[in-house]
């Protein structure tokens, strides 16, 4: 008995009407939400239905009537297909209207609050070429778009993961989102493996040598390669050595051994086989060690406005207490402690921590603590008396945002100001309204940290009521 294939409706002449969540854009249909992939606002198009659910349906477009003035022709080949990069077929102009606007509706919409001064978003400087790290990863059979010739084997691949599609791997010939040098390294190793009979990763089987890799690079045009294999082989050296005297610009050469079921680095041992074991990084006057399994702002330039604003929003005079969750390595701390009398950071990740005291060291400050555990479990009524009430709080939290104890936290302590930095505007307006009993918004000043995605990070300024 064959399972019988649900059918859903075509939607003839939509109009997309805006741009919505998650790169998707919307049309209605009798006051149906319907989302759209890939479309533009004011584009006429039929759209087959492939997902509904009580309150919305999802669709794809299968033919155009009218194309949106908006759109623009995509750089990258892979537009559409690997899942990345959702708005490049929007001017950047436009992305930027559209990220200011989700900020302020989930502000609206989402925390009911009202009355607080929007600053005009902050573009990025550059809207290619600006990641400073990117992860592909090796599959001994593409994805493709078409059928190789009967016969013919399926070709390998070294790029990303089809959307949603945890053992079809897209191979990419280029990456915009780096500066170009990524796109020498990633093929040359690819080449290499294929010449030498180095095979490739096969995620069901479990079998297969070459899993992923990873790249870093700083402003000074300095780059790390980081190397996953599946077990250790003799074969390892060879194509080591290969990166290590081929790409001159590589400072920082190391690789893994991971027999895993999962391709997560957190766990394993880091091994260096050529020049040092982290790359170093700028923003402002302070420098940073970011070693393989760090976390750091991949949009490096970017980073440096988003932290100027949030010290900005801090309003330090010198006198202050500062709290900063969420720390991470120390990357804001660090950048506001020559304002500050004192900043506590906390962070969940333990290897962060040591991250951030490294820092500490490497930049000569001497006013941080930093404390490594749950927040909810560590910021507690007893922390807070042993170290201090914080003058000012800045929080930058995963995109879950703050958990309603650390919220309750904050309300107890009552600092002067919270400077909130987000990644995630809907779970940031969801912690506005419960900061809203004791705190007024005053302003937001949206950043784009990520072009031609719908990812935008929001730093808003929260002042104590009087």
């Amino acid at each position: 008995m064959t399972r019988k294939v649900k059918e859903f409706r075509l939607f003839e002449k939509l109009t997309i009407e805006s741009a919505g969540a998650e790169g998707h854009s919307i049309g209605r249909h009798d006051g149906q939400v319907i989302f759209v992939k890939y479309a533009a606002p004011g584009d006429v198009v039929d759209v087959q239905i492939v997902k509904k659910k009580k309150n919305f349906m999802e669709g794809k477009i299968i033919k155009f009537h009218e194309k949106s003035s908006l759109r623009v022709d995509p750089t990258c080949q892979y537009f559409g297909t690997c899942g990345g990069c959702k708005w490049q077929h929007l001017g950047y102009a436009d992305q930027l209207a559209f990220k200011q606007q989700q900020v302020v509706d989930a502000m609206e919409r989402i925390g009911k609050v009202e009355g607080f001064e929007v600053m005009p978003i902050l573009g990025s400087g550059q809207v290619y070429g600006y990641r400073n790290k990117l992860e592909l990863t090796f599959a001994d059979r593409s994805w493709v778009t078409v059928m190789p010739a009967e016969g013919e084997p399926f070709p390998t691949a070294l790029g990303f993961h089809m959307p949603g599609k945890f053992d079809k791997v897209l191979d990419i010939e280029a990456c915009h989102l780096m500066p170009d040098y990524v796109n020498l390294i990633q093929r040359g190793v690819k080449g290499y493996c294929e010449a030498n009979g180095i095979d490739f990763f096969n995620v069901i089987k479990q079998e297969g040598q070459m899993r992923n890799i990873m790249f870093r690079c700083n402003r000074d045009g300095e780059w790390m390669v980081l190397v996953s294999f599946h077990e250790a082989r003799e074969e390892n050296a060879g194509l080591m050595q290969y990166i290590a005297d081929t790409f001159d610009k590589i400072v920082c050469l190391v690789y893994v051994i991971n027999p895993k079921r999962n391709d997560t680095l957190q766990d394993l041992e880091v091994q260096l086989f050529a020049g040092k074991p982290y790359l170093t990084e700028r923003l402002g006057n302070r420098t940073y060690k970011v070693r393989p399994q760090s976390f750091f702002q991949t949009n490096t330039l970017q980073a440096e406005n988003l932290y100027e604003i949030t010290k900005d929003f801090a309003g330090l005079t010198g006198d202050e207490l500062v709290y900063d969750l969420y720390t991470g390595t120390g990357s804001i701390a660090l950048f506001v402690a020559d304002q500050a009398r004192e900043v506590v950071g906390i962070e969940y990740v333990e290897e962060a921590i040591k991250d951030a005291k490294d820092n500490m060291l490497l930049n000569g400050v001497e006013n941080c603590k930093f404390y490594a555990g749950d927040m909810k479990d560590i910021l507690t009524a007893e922390f807070i008396a042993e170290h201090g009430r914080p003058d000012v709080v800045i929080t930058d939290p995963p995109r879950d945002g703050m958990h309603p104890s650390v919220v309750e936290r904050l309300l107890e302590a009552r600092p002067k100001r919270i400077v909130y930095v987000s990644c995630n505007p809907a779970t940031q307006a969801r912690d506005a309204a419960l900061l809203d009993v004791a705190y007024r918004l005053v302003k937001v000043q949206p950043v784009d940290m990520f072009p031609h995605t719908h990812h935008v990070e929001n730093v808003g300024l929260w002042e104590l009521r009087d």
